[in-house]
């Protein structure tokens, strides 16, 4: 689904009425403008009209801060597919669950099809971390919003503001529940890598620092492979989502690509 095919932004416009509009043959913003839609007043049209000259603009711009604050909470899945080739799909692995006692170790950043991560003592620091943020339309994680993202502020000073896409709410919608690999395995992700968990990861970084540099390599596989396959799950999930909302044979319909 892209933005454009989207009225629920709208003040006055909720679920039905904007299914109702679909079903009645507007199902993106220029159909609007060509055919009032019925059951839509005078006022809640006049607001789609402010709405639609601003967000063209909007989008045109690609100001998806702008989206972020129009669309619901439980609709934001809505921007993905606009914004897809500028997102940063990220994940981090820590030394334990307190962000005031526990340290970052690896952070592993995937975007435009390159993987890259930034590593405890070494490259990691604020200021690497603010730049892949600040270059990305979005960030999409699995959890970040009550882990990742938090634990970086409070970790190295940041203040977040990139619009965030977490995964667990739309796969909880899709009755997909779990941790991420359970679900990856649930929709058909494959992993490359090592098959470990974040009790292991703990246990790699902590091997690394007695001198296993190694086991800093199958960390940093682990963790890699958790950001690279947050694409190919946003994908599915986006794809599924918009299967289960809009219209079956719309023009709206896409196919995303892979990784």
């Amino acid at each position: 689904m892209h933005i454009r095919n989207s009225f629920i932004p709208v003040r006055g416009v909720g679920e039905r009425t904007e299914r109702r509009m679909w079903a009645n043959g507007i199902g993106e913003w220029e159909e609007f403008r060509q055919e009032r839609a019925p059951g839509v007043g005078a006022t809640t049209a006049g607001r789609i009209e402010s709405f639609i000259d601003e967000a063209t603009e909007r989008l045109d711009d690609r100001d998806a801060a702008y989206f972020d604050d129009a669309f619901p909470s439980g609709e934001r899945w809505r921007l993905y597919e606009d914004f897809r080739e500028g997102a940063c799909f990220f994940d981090i692995e820590t030394t334990g669950l307190s962000q005031e006692r526990d340290r970052v170790t690896t952070v592993s950043f995937h975007r435009d099809g390159e993987t890259e991560t930034l590593v405890r003592g070494r490259d990691l620091t604020a200021e690497a971390v603010a730049e892949q943020f600040d270059a990305a339309d979005m960030l999409v994680t699995f959890n970040g919003a009550r882990f990742d993202v938090p634990f970086l502020e409070t970790a190295l000073g940041l203040d977040v503001s990139t619009p965030h896409l977490d995964l667990i709410y739309p796969c909880r919608r899709l009755d997909l529940t779990g941790g991420l690999k359970p679900i990856e395995r649930e929709v058909g992700v494959a992993r490359d890598g090592p098959d470990i968990s974040g009790r292991d990861a703990v246990r790699l970084w902590h091997e690394y620092e007695a001198g296993d540099e190694s086991a800093l390599d199958t960390l940093v596989s682990y963790n890699r492979d958790d950001a690279a396959n947050l694409r190919t799950l946003a994908d599915e999930v986006a794809r599924r989502l918009h299967r289960e909302t809009f219209p079956a044979g719309r023009a709206g319909d896409v196919e995303m690509g892979g990784a």
